[in-house]
């Protein structure tokens, strides 16, 4: 950091847009640096952002992250995330082809060629089916998937139509799914390998253009229920497309893969004022 500002780079997969900052040297301590996470992720005060990922170095690794939402809070696994935090890790120079980085979810390994990276996710668990929701004037049937994060995934008729942000808000705090809360997804089946997915994300509070872990649970999910057959296409709100791959069903599936699109969209530095409240 020089003159007060930080270096930074902004990058999105398929519509999730993250804030990165190379802390490989451990200048900042990312503990510490709450408020200002939720701070420069401001749309319209900041740099703007779904989270921020500070990349640090990793004795198990090729690196560490510690990835923050919007909020502040720290997430355990971002799908969209990784994808991107591979592509910077690439850029600043930590490696090139193949990487495996370090999350409180595990370790992930990734492949990279271009823009596209292709993520081995880790080992879904906490798979429930038939949940019921009681929300304002009707109940909604829930499938669950922890992918990283815990997802509910409802199967509706038309996602357009769905009510993301009011029933998403109330699913993503039901007292069901107490104290941690759930991402809330709202999934359309299009064909035998296609879907439509939005997602009410936890930690950014409203519906967001891809999320990466709720893509993977609506896909295993769909599969489950004998809807879909992988490879399954996901189509998110951005208007891409997040392909899932994986063997078996429900939270016995193997072989698990996400694969999409990054964009580095631009390098910069952040003023002192990015960060004031």
């Amino acid at each position: 950091m020089e003159n007060g500002r930080i270096p930074f780079t902004k990058l999105s997969g398929s519509g999730n847009d993250f804030i990165f900052i190379d802390n490989r040297d451990r200048r900042f301590d990312a503990d510490g640096m709450i408020g200002f996470v939720r701070n420069v992720c401001r749309r319209g005060m900041s740099v703007g952002a779904d989270g921020l990922m500070f990349i640090e170095p990793s004795e198990r690794a090729d690196f560490k992250w510690r990835f923050f939402n919007a909020d502040g809070s720290e997430a355990e696994m971002c799908g969209n995330g990784g994808r991107c935090a591979v592509r910077f890790a690439e850029r600043i120079g930590i490696g090139s082809g193949s990487f495996s980085f370090e999350t409180i979810a595990g370790i992930i390994d990734a492949t990279i060629e271009g823009s596209r990276v292709k993520l081995r996710m880790t080992q879904p668990f906490d798979f429930q089916t038939g949940v019921e929701v009681p929300l304002n004037g009707r109940t909604a049937t829930v499938d669950c998937l922890n992918t990283g994060v815990p997802h509910a995934v409802e199967f509706v008729d038309d996602a357009e139509a769905a009510a993301i942000v009011e029933d998403g808000r109330l699913i993503r705090r039901h007292d069901l799914f107490a104290p941690a809360g759930t991402n809330a997804n709202f999934c359309q089946v299009t064909g035998s390998h296609s879907v439509t997915l939005r997602t009410y994300e936890r930690g950014v509070e409203d519906e967001t253009l891809a999320c990466g872990t709720g893509a993977v649970a609506a896909a295993i999910l769909a599969a489950t229920r004998g809807l879909v057959e992988p490879p399954v296409d996901v189509l998110v709100r951005s208007g891409e497309i997040l392909t899932i791959y994986f063997q078996g069903r429900g939270a016995d599936v193997a072989d698990l893969y996400m694969e999409g699109e990054t964009r580095l969209v631009y390098e910069g530095e952040m003023t002192e004022e990015a960060a004031r409240e």
